[in-house]
């Protein structure tokens, strides 16, 4: 991507809509996209102040919650850095990003 990505795009909770995945990318919608009923969604809320929270899903199908620090790379990659000192930091390749849809290229 030449062009910078807006942060503010990025800003609020984001539900994976994994009936919309391909092969090679991963479809997350805000949280107020009307998905279809699910036994539990992948989630992650960044927020304006640089925190985020990913939201798992838990043994028992509820959300399982860690928090932490989220910025774009020069790459404009997504990296979710936890507070865990134990767990690496997760870098997501954004594929496409607007206010109603956000894409993350699958790693090969």
């Amino acid at each position: 991507m030449s062009d910078g990505i807006d942060k503010r795009i990025l800003v609020g909770k984001w539900l994976h809509s994994h009936e919309e995945d391909t092969p090679d990318e991963t479809v997350f919608r805000p949280a107020t996209y009307r998905l279809p009923p699910s036994r539990g969604r992948k989630a992650f809320e960044l927020r304006a102040d640089g925190t985020m929270v990913d939201l798992g899903i838990g043994p028992d199908d509820r959300p399982s919650a860690r928090t932490g620090s989220w910025n774009l790379n020069e790459s404009n990659d997504l990296v979710l850095r936890p507070h865990d000192s134990t767990a690496r930091p997760t870098v997501l390749r954004i594929a496409q990003a607007g206010s109603d849809k956000l894409v993350i290229k699958r790693s090969t």
